[in-house]
């Protein structure tokens, strides 16, 4: 596999910042991913057992590895509040290839 065909992006939200802070967190100390965005709180509708739902909600943008992606998911599922997170992995098809590298190598020593 090439650097760009190792990399995962995954995208997940949380109810606040002190949650989207310590997955952070957690998930670069454990070399689970190399960095991850937390954003600023945005607005979410969605259909649940139901019902329409509004909550706001903080937006993590989460760097990985094809290699460090189950581990990711599984401490992701471990440390997120809700009763069915929103996990998903899009595999990146283009990039800086020292940046893909570099994520590459900051998650479990791939590179």
């Amino acid at each position: 596999m090439t650097p760009k065909e190792e990399i995962i992006i995954v995208f997940t939200h949380v109810p606040n910042r002190a949650c989207a802070e310590h997955i952070a967190q957690t998930l670069v100390t454990e070399k689970l991913a190399a960095c991850v965005n937390i954003s600023s709180p945005v607005t979410s509708i969605y259909r649940w057992q139901g019902h329409i739902e509004q909550a706001e909600e903080i937006g993590l943008t989460i760097k990985t590895s094809c290699k460090a992606y189950a581990a990711c998911e599984t401490k992701l599922r471990m440390l997120h509040p809700y009763e069915l997170p929103e996990i998903i992995g899009i595999h990146v098809n283009e990039g800086l290839p020292a940046y893909l590298a570099w994520v590459a190598t900051e998650t479990l020593g791939q590179g």
